[in-house]
């Protein structure tokens, strides 16, 4: 006779969610010509690692991404 299987919570869709620092994804991802996402500003390579990022990082790339959002909006913010 077979266990009965154990259910499991389906996991979560980040497994590294942060209350510190909040994701700057707006769900409006379209990379351009050099992979930044015109939605967040985040290179492509910066969205991958936000998953493993500690804090840290995670503002180092918040900073970044808002650089580049005031360099590509006239007039700043």
């Amino acid at each position: 006779m077979s266990q009965p299987s154990t259910v499991r919570p389906p996991k979560p869709l980040f497994s590294n969610v942060s209350p510190a620092v909040r994701s700057p994804c707006i769900s409006l991802c379209r990379l351009d010509e050099e992979k930044i996402c015109r939605g967040c500003f985040r290179h492509v390579e910066d969205i991958r690692e936000w998953r493993s990022a500690d804090d840290e990082r995670r503002r180092v790339i918040c900073d970044q991404a808002l650089q580049r959002k005031q360099a590509a909006i006239p007039g700043g913010l």
